[in-house]
């Protein structure tokens, strides 16, 4: 039996005769007989193609009967063949048109254009009416979202950035400040000066310099408060800072915990016995609601390290709305006999018309506020401060009998006698918040308060047309997270590098 694929090549390569029948052209006359594949007719074909002789009737019916099945047999193949060849075609390129499609989507006039995961979920077939509604919903809770943290962060920073000498970056080195007076004016010369820039050189600090902050607290309320006011210096704060907290052993405890888990870099932290001081103020009687340790900020001279030279004195119901740098920086402007930077008191206590026979401390003026403190210690130290408050709280108390503002009177009593101890500072570093200041006078909007002073025993209950603003800053920070105030001072090298552990008694 001739060998199938052979024949099968000399088949597929012979080239019949011009003239020859359609028939002809199916040389390969196939037949499948008890499943193997054979040839029949095919010599006798090839003989007449060969020899030009042609074949008997039924060589030529039995030729022409396996050449047609065998050619619709072929055809069948090649359709076979042309379906799997169109197949394959169609599905490279399905993956090729739909590349293209996406690639020249992302392009518009010749730019790349990113979709949102919300744009492309509109486009889908599954979008439905409930999904383009959920989408609009979100929308607007992301817009009401970021306008509230643009709020929040306008209320956080009201001040930050004014001025043209201001740089937030960590290559800022220096801070510009508002030029304040430097004699005892009425309150609205205070606002006009105390508001206005100075055009001449500005005084600066220096971008590590550190910062020192002196605080008397003292119960559970105190430290409540004193931790609010923390948050808003740390917040707003460009510069290392240390802390000297005059506190009794409940605030201390409190408060150490809280600077122990905070882990704020660059700020130290020194704890001073409150107790231990009663004996140097307990002398003196009191009405004022704080109490003994209201008059405790007399004697810092005396507390504090001999070897510190300036410290910011706060009382603890303050809010810091800038950066604490900026009042740090007008220690600069301090001239002559000038130790004491104080602001002006808002309102008409030290006239003596609040009501009938109300007979004030001896003031300078309107007085003054000692809710926030600019205290030059070596040089009051110098002018031996000790002595000189105490023998005018003496000589006071044997017409008084008592204070009724705490330290504040007697603070003021003093200088009514030495007006050049004190630099007026710009009101608007004590906006003080109670029922008889006029605090509206110190500004025209609440974007240039720098310091909020709640020096009411009603404290949030106050009654102020902006109340509610003060109110969201303060309960803002009540409730912000201290944690979130760890963040390094690049550039400054820390006190300790380990200010977690920076709390000392």
């Amino acid at each position: 039996m001739p060998n199938v694929d052979q024949e099968l090549t000399s088949l597929f390569s012979f080239q019949g005769p011009s003239n020859a029948e359609p028939w002809y052209c199916t040389f390969h006359c196939l037949k499948m007989r008890k499943g193997s594949l054979e040839l029949e007719g095919f010599l006798p074909a090839r003989k007449y193609y060969e020899g030009g002789q042609g074949l008997d009737a039924p060589d030529r019916d039995t030729a022409l009967g396996l050449g047609i099945a065998t050619s619709e047999r072929m055809l069948g193949i090649c359709r076979g063949r042309r379906k799997f060849l169109a197949a394959s075609l169609t599905l490279l390129c399905i993956p090729a048109i739909t590349w293209i499609y996406l690639f020249s989507g992302s392009f518009e006039d010749g730019k790349p254009v990113s979709l949102s995961p919300l744009d492309s979920q509109a486009h889908s077939p599954r979008y439905t009416a409930s999904s383009q509604r959920e989408r609009e919903s979100l929308e607007v809770r992301v817009r009401e979202v970021e306008e509230e943290n643009r709020a929040l962060r306008r209320q956080l920073s009201l001040a930050q950035g004014r001025s043209p000498g201001y740089h937030r970056g960590n290559h800022s080195k220096t801070y510009s400040m508002e030029e304040g007076t430097g004699d005892s004016e009425n309150l609205r010369a205070g606002i006009v000066a105390g508001n206005s820039s100075e055009c001449g050189q500005q005084p600066v600090v220096e971008k590590c310099e550190t910062i020192h902050v002196a605080i008397v607290c003292a119960g559970y309320n105190a430290s409540r408060d004193v931790v609010t006011l923390v948050k808003s210096v740390l917040f707003h704060r460009r510069n290392p800072l240390h802390f000297h907290l005059i506190a009794d052993s409940i605030a201390e405890q409190i408060l150490a915990t809280l600077f122990q888990t905070w882990m704020v870099p660059a700020v130290r932290v020194d704890f001073y016995n409150a107790d231990e001081l009663k004996s140097e103020v307990s002398w003196i009687p009191n009405k004022h609601y704080s109490g003994i340790y209201g008059l405790m900020k007399l004697v810092l001279t005396k507390t504090l390290p001999s070897n510190l030279e300036r410290v910011i004195v706060l009382d603890t119901d303050i809010t810091f709305a800038t950066d604490i740098a900026e009042l740090w920086a007008v220690f600069h402007k301090f001239k002559g006999q000038q130790v004491l930077g104080l602001v002006e008191n808002q309102s008409d206590w030290y006239l003596g018309n609040l009501w009938k026979n109300h007979r004030p401390w001896p003031a300078l003026g309107r007085g003054y506020n000692t809710g926030v403190i600019l205290l030059l210690l070596d040089k009051l130290r110098k002018m031996k401060w000790e002595q000189m408050w105490r023998l005018t709280a003496e000589r006071e108390l044997m017409g008084m009998l008592s204070t009724s503002l705490a330290d504040q009177d007697i603070f003021n009593a003093v200088i009514k006698q030495n007006p050049f101890l004190v630099y007026q500072l710009p009101c608007f570093w004590n906006v003080q918040l109670s029922d008889h200041t006029r605090s509206e006078q110190c500004y025209r909007d609440v974007s240039d308060l720098k310091v909020i002073h709640w020096n009411s025993p009603k404290k949030l209950r106050v009654k102020n047309k902006h109340v509610e603003f003060f109110r969201n800053l303060y309960l803002t920070f009540l409730e912000y997270d201290g944690n979130l105030l760890r963040r390094e001072l690049f550039g400054c090298p820390s006190e300790a590098d380990v200010n977690s552990e920076n709390v000392s008694d």
